[in-house]
């Protein structure tokens, strides 16, 4: 018996291990070859998600897209997040027995979040509804942002707040590692971070 036991645990394992899924239908219709999302990550309303290509959502997050969601290029969501676009903390009490059901319960909340393009947020980070990141927003872990973060801003807390800049930490590093990174690399960052990209 343990000499079947051991490979059927084995296969087991390899079946319900995380793993990332390559290719991504965004609900434009576009076909989003290098983006990815982890197996272990539930989207909820898939049919309103509208996402750039090179996003990377990983496992164990809940993206709920109901309200309209949209993830511009290249942003990554870590693992064990959570990007709202609905909430039901006044309508459940509201409604009470009622609001199981109900097609529009009063006081249901329901507002599209917008992540911009080459952003990261940080594991066990919650995205509230309404909320928008500009572009290049690096959200640190264990934070709750609610509204609209400006581009390049470094956020964390709860609520998070702006503690930085992204630009300058990376012309920090572009500095230490100039040799290696390079002027062509330096200077397609420079315009980028600078809007001339567009």
């Amino acid at each position: 018996m343990n000499g079947l036991k051991r490979p059927l645990i084995g296969l087991w394992q390899r079946l319900v291990a995380p793993r990332m899924v390559y290719g991504v239908r965004s609900a434009d219709g576009g076909w989003r070859p290098h983006s990815r999302i982890g197996s272990h990550t539930h989207v909820e309303a898939r049919e309103r998600l509208v996402l750039g290509d090179h996003v990377f959502i990983g496992q164990f997050n809940f993206i709920d897209a109901s309200g309209g969601l949209r993830i511009d290029e290249g942003c990554q969501i870590t693992n064990f997040v959570s990007v709202l676009t609905h909430s039901s903390h006044l309508a459940l009490r509201l409604e009470r027995e009622r609001y199981w059901g109900h097609a529009a319960p009063a006081g249901l909340q329901r507002a599209p979040v917008a992540l911009g393009a080459w952003s990261f947020i940080g594991p066990h980070s919650v995205i509230a509804p309404g909320s928008t990141l500009g572009r290049g927003v690096l959200v640190k872990a264990g934070s709750y942002v609610s509204g609209d973060v400006p581009a390049f801003a470094i956020v964390e807390g709860q609520p998070a707040r702006v503690v930085g800049d992204t630009r300058e930490l990376d012309r920090a590093w572009i500095e230490q590692h100039e040799a290696s990174y390079g002027e062509p690399a330096r200077l397609a960052y420079e315009a980028w971070a600078n809007g001339e990209d567009a």
